[in-house]
């Protein structure tokens, strides 16, 4: 698991962003027990990052066909 600020880190978005996403039901949070802060767990935002990157490469192949 971890904090909001290092998810935000890893994914090269804001916290703000991550708060929405929690929101949206994009990227879930637990909160943790003792202080409530928002964690996030590091396989979830793999998985998050690979889709990323897959549209990505989806989105520079569509271009070179063009």
């Amino acid at each position: 698991m971890v904090t909001i600020k290092s998810a935000a880190e890893i994914l090269g978005v804001s916290v703000e962003t991550l708060r929405n996403w929690d929101k949206a039901g994009k990227l879930k949070s637990e909160r943790d027990p003792q202080n409530r802060y928002r964690m996030y767990c590091i396989t979830e935002i793999q998985k998050l990052l690979k889709d990323k990157v897959l549209k990505q490469k989806k989105e520079k192949r569509g271009k070179l066909i063009d």
